[in-house]
């Protein structure tokens, strides 16, 4: 009889959201003139994305201003311009001509999602084994097989593993140096992060055969990865998530993730679903879904019910581990050092 995890459906989203997410003050002055006092000024309180950005400078002193500029990240606008961006933290700077001088101003802010993200719930089509010792960081199904990548130090391996059995195929550990992470599959090719060492590692999908290594640029920290099949895209453990070339491992800019109300950190396990990144949160037992053009959450699914029907045990821990089964039309979900595996279906409340 199919299942239904009802989890926290009592919750208002706004609970639920208050869990995942942090609310922070959307702007700051960063360089008004101590000369002049002029500075930038933005109508409203917060922004929004599609918000129109009505932008002004304050000029106390009544200086005779003859002409000004805007930037948006380095970008050039208008005035009134509408936004249709990346969230999360910009820079607006002007440049204002007064007489024979110039002035430059600059004002970080912030921009939030423009929509309430919807909670799903989820139902439980199967449960199978899983390694009870496997310190779970990333789960994914390429050609209809299960590839893991576990952590902690002397213990990080990457694994192919029979899904419906938990018999490990093939098994490889990395040397007592490296503390695993999240791991993706793209050209029969596994990337593989490591979490502070500043590296990753490139191997066959059919041998294990390590192919190459890559170090991090901004991002600092290995965490999650996931890719469209153009793009890999790497969590470090904050907002952000960062685009790297599956080509020359480079990073090649990033997005912020943000809800209507404030950032979501400490992004974990990703996976491309349908269009859309699933990340989950660490020490949340939750997973959002984002939209990958501007990092706003669409969506959010509480897993936390799952960890009730794992082998309660010392070593237990959290939620780690998503992987979209395509024939199937379904998500596995397991956790650290869980005895189970989920096959779910996600269902709108």
């Amino acid at each position: 009889m199919l299942k239904i995890i009802e989890g926290f459906m009592q919750l208002s989203k706004y609970i639920i959201l208050f869990c995942l997410s942090l609310v922070f003050v959307n702007c700051k002055d960063s360089n008004t003139s101590k000369q002049t006092g002029l500075n930038i000024k933005i109508k409203g309180k917060s922004l929004l994305l599609g918000d129109t950005l009505s932008l002004s400078i304050e000029n106390p002193k009544k200086l005779n201003i003859g002409n000004i500029t805007y930037k948006l990240d380095g970008e050039s606008i208008e005035n009134n311009t509408i936004l249709n961006t990346t969230l999360g933290e910009k820079v607006i700077t002007a440049v204002v001509t007064y007489d024979d001088n110039t002035e430059n101003l600059s004002k970080t802010v912030k921009l939030f999602n423009n929509v309430i993200p919807k909670i799903y719930n989820y139902e439980i089509i199967n449960t199978y084994p899983h390694d009870i010792t496997s310190y779970t960081q990333g789960l994914e199904f390429y050609n209809g097989e299960l590839f893991e990548s576990t952590g902690q130090r002397k213990e990080s391996k990457l694994r192919k593993v029979n899904f419906k059995t938990g018999e490990v195929l093939k098994n490889i550990n990395l040397d007592d140096a490296y503390f695993g992470e999240g791991l993706t599959i793209l050209n029969d090719k596994i990337y593989q992060l490591t979490w502070q060492a500043n590296r990753g590692f490139v191997y066959d999908v059919n041998s294990f055969e390590k192919l190459s290594t890559f170090n991090y640029g901004k991002s600092k920290e290995g965490w999650g990865i996931c890719n469209d099949n153009k793009t890999l895209y790497k969590s470090d453990g904050t907002e952000k998530i960062w685009f790297i070339d599956p080509e020359n491992l480079t990073e090649n800019g990033h997005i912020e993730v943000y809800t209507e109300k404030g950032k979501i950190p400490s992004l974990n396990e990703l996976e491309w679903i349908d269009g859309k990144i699933y990340a989950n949160i660490y020490q949340r037992n939750g997973v959002v879904i984002i939209n990958p053009k501007t990092g706003g959450v669409e969506g959010v699914i509480d897993f936390k019910p799952l960890r009730k029907l794992v082998k309660q045990h010392t070593d237990l821990d959290v939620l780690n581990g998503i992987a979209y089964h395509p024939e199937r039309k379904t998500i596995f979900v397991t956790g650290k050092n869980w005895d189970k595996l989920f096959e779910v279906k996600i269902i709108q409340q």
